[in-house]
């Protein structure tokens, strides 16, 4: 198998991966990633099929699992949990119960709130300068979510705190600071949904976590640790990867001219720059893959970046085309875990994005937008305007 050898957490690197990831693809399908000591499919063809092929899986197998130290204990009790991180029938059933609250019905008629909590938070913009992530992309995703859950919009702001403690488990580069601060948010961010869920038993709402409830409390076995999981995980994917892809495709759409913001717009904003870029999983039994045979053991990483660049799934891959025909892109995953919450964020960008182009015809960048150093995930510290 090819190798190559990449940091991460290079700044080039970081800045704008994917000249190297055509370097790496033109190579071959799937090659190995000396710094993360891992096969890496890169081809849009092979990291579907590894997504959706059911000899692999996202749980460990247990004779691989080691030890939690003890500082990342409550951490791990949250994963423990998290339908993200199971695979059938625990998966299964966990997914079951989220897909029974978390319908197009629901989500459709999320639409006007969208709507008016985008031409809200555009009424507040200030004078000059100043960061739409701070006053657009962060706020919308996570009130949205918060409202859809059922919990209190006012907590937003510590919801966030939690959320981005937590998510920077998975970012290269990972320190002991980080470590404690996911764990202590794990336990503060438990205790909170312990009192919400505890005051929705008392009085049930037309909101995710009393659906939850109920499904529960009628013996569908979801019990309070797959609940708090479940809401903790709704909360951070809920709003983390929409944050990234309004904050990038609005970067995209400035740099590019363009404005008008179809469904073809809103597909090619998630090909072109997506928020997650690598999603791994573990090979459960002997499979071929990419003309590279793996065993029981072995961990592939589905380059979802890389696939979208793919030329022989997209002509001219790095030009931003909205008029593109659509075609499934990898930036949800694939399988059993593509994401519960895709609808959602379609109907998020759609919305919030043709609010603040109409509202700001002569938006523009005031500074050099750069990335965050926090691979996987590739998103914007800041994106300084003006309106």
């Amino acid at each position: 198998m090819k190798r190559f050898d990449q940091s991460p957490t290079d700044p080039q690197f970081v800045q704008n991966p994917y000249p190297t990831y055509k370097q790496v693809r033109d190579t071959d399908e799937i090659v190995w990633w000396g710094t993360y000591g891992m096969a890496c499919a890169m081809s849009y063809d092979t990291v579907r099929l590894a997504l959706r092929d059911k000899r692999m899986g996202r749980e460990q197998p247990a004779e691989l699992v080691q030890p939690v130290p003890d500082h990342m204990k409550p951490f791990y009790a949250i994963e423990a949990h998290s339908m993200l991180e199971l695979e059938p029938p625990v998966h299964t059933r966990l997914r079951g119960q989220v897909l029974r609250a978390f319908t197009s019905r629901r989500i459709a008629a999320l639409g006007p709130e969208i709507e008016a909590l985008s031409h809200h938070l555009i009424d507040q913009f200030p004078e000059g300068p100043f960061d739409l992530l701070d006053a657009f992309a962060k706020p919308l995703p996570v009130i949205i979510i918060a409202r859809l859950l059922g919990v209190p919009e006012e907590d937003a702001d510590q919801l966030l705190i939690w959320s981005n403690a937590m998510v920077a488990m998975y970012q290269a580069g990972r320190t002991r600071q980080i470590e404690d601060d996911a764990s202590r948010a794990a336990l503060d961010f438990t205790a909170y949904l312990q009192d919400v869920i505890a005051a929705k038993r008392k009085a049930p709402a037309d909101d995710l976590i009393s659906t939850l409830i109920a499904a529960s409390d009628s013996g569908e076995k979801l019990n309070e640790n797959e609940l708090i999981t479940t809401c903790i995980l709704l909360l951070n994917a809920g709003h983390e990867a929409t944050v990234h892809t309004i904050g990038n495709g609005t970067k995209t759409l400035l740099e590019t001219g363009h404005r008008d913001i179809t469904d073809g717009c809103v597909e090619e904003i998630l090909r072109f720059d997506p928020p997650l870029h690598m999603f791994t999983r573990h090979v459960y039994e002997d499979v071929s893959l990419g003309g590279h045979d793996f065993k029981r053991g072995d961990q592939i990483g589905c380059m979802l970046a890389a696939a979208n660049r793919d030329p022989l799934a997209y002509p001219d891959p790095d030009v931003f085309d909205p008029t593109r025909p659509i075609k499934q892109n990898t930036s949800f995953g694939g399988g059993i875990h593509f994401c519960v919450g895709a609808p959602l964020a379609r109907l998020e960008l759609k919305i919030a994005l043709a609010a603040l182009f109409d509202r700001c015809p002569n938006l523009a960048i005031a500074a050099p937008p750069q990335y965050g150093n926090v691979y996987h995930f590739h998103g914007l510290t800041a994106l300084q305007v003006t309106t």
